[in-house]
């Protein structure tokens, strides 16, 4: 798959969930998906400051993304990217 095709796949997932996050007074934005197939996102607003925005981003992003692009591994938020 291309690259310009999975990140619209993921942009797509990310305007279906757009909506719930706003509604929250928050927003999210792609910053990369990286080659091992993670997805960084970063929070906007009200998200940066959540309790749950972790259960948010892999309950909420992370099923939202997979259900466009199953072989994403996981989705992130930018400055939690770990090197193994």
């Amino acid at each position: 798959m291309a690259n310009q095709e999975i990140k619209d796949k993921v942009i797509k997932a990310l305007d279906e969930i757009r909506p719930f996050l706003q509604s929250d007074g928050g927003d999210i934005s792609l910053v990369d998906i990286t080659d091992d197939m993670t997805v960084v996102v970063k929070l906007h607003g009200a998200c940066i400051g959540c309790r749950v925005n972790q259960m948010t981003l892999k309950s909420g992003v992370e099923m939202t993304i997979k259900k466009y692009l199953p072989n994403i591994n996981k989705v992130v938020q930018e400055g939690a990217v770990t090197q193994a």
